[in-house]
C-alpha cells in the first residue's frame, strides 16, 4: 500500500505551504516551511517538526511531510543555520562549517520555543542524520521547552567512520587538525565523506534512483541548497558532541519515548553507535534494516520506505492513542 497518493509531486511546493525566514537572537536568518494542514475529515493527531541532516534541505522530504499530513499531523521543517537556504558560516558556499554544535542546539531551542507556542500537541520532534544527533542532544540537555512528547530519529549521526577507531582518538585528531590550520577549511574534497565522488554518492544514500534525482533537480532549481564537504571545525564539533553524548550515564537518563529507524548497511553514519544508543536508552524502540536499505531510509525504494513509515506511524499511534 502506498504511503501517499501516487500523484504527489516531489518536485513542487504546494501552493498552500508557507516558506519563510526566521531570525535567531543574533539576527541570522533561518529558512523554514509550514506544510499544509491535514485534509478535512482526517482526525488531527498533533504537530511535528522535522530537522534534516548535514548538507540536507527540507525539499528532499516533501513526500514524507505529505504522508504525515494525511495521517493527521501538522508538519513543519527548518534548515540548520549555515546550510540549505540559511546562509553559510565558512569561507565559501561549498564548505559546511560550524564552530561548535552548541550553536545549533541554541537555534533549535529558540525556534522550538516559538514553534511550540503556535502548534498544538502532542508535539513530535523528528531528526535525520546530523539532525538526529542534534535533536537527541537537545533532548539530553533538556534544552527544549516545552519538552517534546516523542522523538523520532532516522539514521542519526551519533558517530562516524571508521568505527574501529575509538571516539576519543577521533576527537583528539579532529581537535589537532582544527587547531593547526584554518578550521573553516574543508576536511575532505567533495561529497558526504572522504573518498566519495559525485558518481558514487547515490550508493551511500538510497537504492531509489528517481528519488535521488529529485535532490539533484532541487539543487539545480535552487542552487543555494547545494553543500559540499564539512570543515575541520565541523568535524571537531561533531566528535566533541558525540563524545559528550556517549559519556557514562547520559543516554540512560533520556526518559522520552524515542523511535529509531536505521540500517546496519549504513556507510555514512555508524550503525554500531546507533545500536549502542538504542540499547542504553530505556524508552527507545527501533526498526533496523540490513543491506536492503541505505542511509536515507525515508527516501528509499517504496518497500523499505513504506515499512519505515509504517513503523513510525505505529510507534506514534501507541504513544498517543485516545
Amino acid at each position: 500500500m502506498k504511503t501517499a497518493p501516487h500523484a504527489f509531486d516531489r518536485r513542487a511546493i504546494p501552493a498552500d505551504a508557507r516558506e519563510g525566514m526566521w531570525k535567531a537572537k543574533d539576527g541570522h536568518e533561518i529558512r523554514h516551511i509550514e506544510w499544509p494542514a491535514p485534509p478535512t475529515g482526517v482526525a488531527r493527531r498533533g504537530s511535528m517538526l522535522f530537522m534534516a541532516g548535514r548538507g540536507d534541505a527540507y525539499e528532499k522530504y516533501l513526500e514524507s511531510f505529505e504522508h504525515w499530513r494525511l495521517k493527521g499531523w501538522q508538519v513543519s521543517a527548518a534548515d540548520w543555520r549555515g546550510q540549505g537556504g540559511s546562509g553559510r558560516l565558512g569561507n565559501d558556499d561549498a564548505t559546511g562549517h560550524i564552530d561548535d554544535f552548541a550553536l545549533w542546539i541554541a537555534d533549535l531551542a529558540q525556534y522550538w520555543d516559538g514553534w511550540a507556542a503556535e502548534h498544538d500537541g502532542p508535539r513530535v520532534l523528528v531528526g535525520h542524520s546530523m539532525g538526529g544527533h542534534l535533536t537527541l542532544r537537545a533532548v539530553m540537555e533538556e534544552a527544549l521547552s516545552p519538552k517534546p512528547d516523542a522523538l523520532v530519529l532516522s539514521a542519526p549521526m551519533l558517530d562516524t567512520f571508521p568505527e574501529s577507531v575509538p571516539l576519543p582518538l577521533k576527537r583528539g585528531f579532529a581537535q589537532v587538525m582544527a587547531r593547526i590550520g584554518d578550521p573553516k577549511r574543508p576536511a575532505w574534497k567533495m561529497s558526504e565523506k572522504p573518498g566519495i565522488t559525485p558518481s558514487m554518492r547515490q550508493a551511500l544514500l538510497t537504492h531509489d534512483a528517481e528519488r535521488y534525482q529529485d535532490e539533484l533537480w532541487w539543487r539545480e532549481r535552487r542552487p543555494e541548497l547545494e553543500l559540499g564537504p564539512g570543515s575541520w571545525g565541523w568535524v571537531k564539533g561533531a566528535m566533541e558532541s558525540s563524545a559528550a553524548m556517549f559519556a557514562r550515564g547520559g543516554l540512560e537518563q533520556v526518559n522520552m519515548p524515542t523511535f529509531f529507524v536505521a540500517t546496519d548497511a549504513d556507510r555514512l553514519v555508524s550503525p554500531a553507535a546507533i545500536r549502542s544508543a538504542l540499547d542504553r536508552m530505556p524508552h527507545a524502540k527501533g526498526l533496523i534494516f540490513g543491506k536492503e536499505a541505505r542511509h536515507e531510509i525515508l527516501r528509499e525504494c517504496d518497500e523499505i520506505r513504506d515499512r519505515a513509515l509504517a513503523a513510525i506511524d505505529g510507534f506514534l499511534e501507541r504513544q498517543f492513542s485516545p
